[in-house]
């Protein structure tokens, strides 16, 4: 028998097929410190111990960027690692924060499948679930990944599409338990914005950029495991090029957006989101967002901002389609996210 594996490929799936990811991962603030050099990322909860203390936390927790990062590298090598690209996400949700020293790992359900037409490949929906040391659920998300077949004439499953949720209901999202934004420090924070300055419709441009390497897109997908090989092996693609990690894009928005955002300062829960356009080095990203609703929580002083986070090459803010409906050829990212900010 051989020793190594080339990974699933479109026929190995089957519905209903639970998978549990190998390599739990205990992370610390290594992790936090890498995460800050690889993204631009500075919001206040995230960097100290001392804001987090005076939101009602005992400590600063991870980002919640290095949660989903962490629990979607434990997947790759199960359901992504013969993929062509990363399509889309739905009914995130982040159920507790995640603190240096916690030990994630992840399990999959295979809750769709599809075969492209081409009959070379297909599209798998999965919903994946990242749990902790203590059996806690600390995230759980759908996605849907376009993964080659191993033989062009096997026989094409059953088409089962999923039909997610277009939004996660704001009353079902989880609150940290202890957060209180009543004393919130706006100053420390680095703007007076509050929940209440922002409209449903406004428009947000974010002005900087960040232009992409492949060092940086490299440390990146091995900082979180992801093995899937279009981000690797640059003869994976016929056009020669290594594909840029989608997350790292996520990761970047999610940055860039503190100019104008600083104090959305935990993202609850991820609505929906699709890579619309391939990412390569060389590329500049910039981004903008929308304010699409705001929602009350039992937290207190604490509201919810449901946000697009838009990532584009040079797009204007707030174009995002075609008179055709298709998004412009400059999009690269669209997530749209519920964000944790003070009243």
């Amino acid at each position: 028998m051989p020793k190594t594996g080339s990974g699933n490929f479109f026929e190995d799936y089957s519905l209903g097929q639970v998978i549990d990811h190998a390599t739990p991962r205990t992370l610390q603030g290594a992790e936090r410190a890498l995460y800050h050099a690889l993204y631009p990322a500075r919001h206040a909860l995230h960097s100290s111990d001392e804001f987090a203390r005076a939101s009602g936390l005992h400590a600063s927790p991870l980002d919640d960027l290095i949660t989903f990062h962490t629990v979607f590298g434990k997947s790759v090598p199960d359901i992504s690692l013969n993929a062509i690209a990363n399509l889309g996400y739905a009914e995130g949700r982040f159920h507790v924060p995640v603190w240096p020293g916690d030990t994630l790992r992840g399990r999959s359900q295979i809750i769709g499948l599809k075969q492209n037409s081409n009959g070379k490949s297909g599209v798998v929906y999965v919903r994946t679930e990242g749990v902790n040391q203590h059996g806690t659920i600390v995230l759980d998300y759908i996605r849907w990944v376009m993964v080659r077949k191993r033989d062009p004439d096997a026989p094409a499953p059953e088409t089962h599409l999923p039909e997610p949720s277009p939004v996660v209901p704001p009353d079902t999202l989880f609150i940290p338990e202890g957060l209180d934004f009543s004393h919130y420090d706006f100053d420390l924070a680095g703007e007076p914005h509050r929940w209440s300055d922002y409209q449903i419709g406004e428009v947000i441009d974010h002005v900087d950029g960040v232009t992409l390497s492949e060092a940086e897109h490299m440390m990146a997908t091995r900082l979180w495991q992801n093995t899937a090989k279009v981000h690797f092996d640059a003869t994976a693609r016929e056009d020669g090029k290594r594909l840029i990690y989608g997350g790292h894009i996520i990761s970047l928005a999610r940055a860039l957006s503190f100019n104008g955002l600083a104090n959305a300062q935990m993202i609850a829960g991820i609505n929906a989101g699709a890579h619309a356009n391939p990412a390569f080095a060389g590329d500049t990203v910039r981004a903008w967002s929308e304010v699409l609703d705001k929602a009350e929580t039992s937290a207190p002083g604490v509201g919810a901002l449901r946000l697009r986070l838009v990532a584009t090459k040079v797009g204007a803010a707030g174009t995002l389609k075609g008179e055709d409906g298709r998004y412009l050829p400059d999009i690269l990212l669209d997530l749209d996210y519920w964000a944790l900010v003070p009243e």
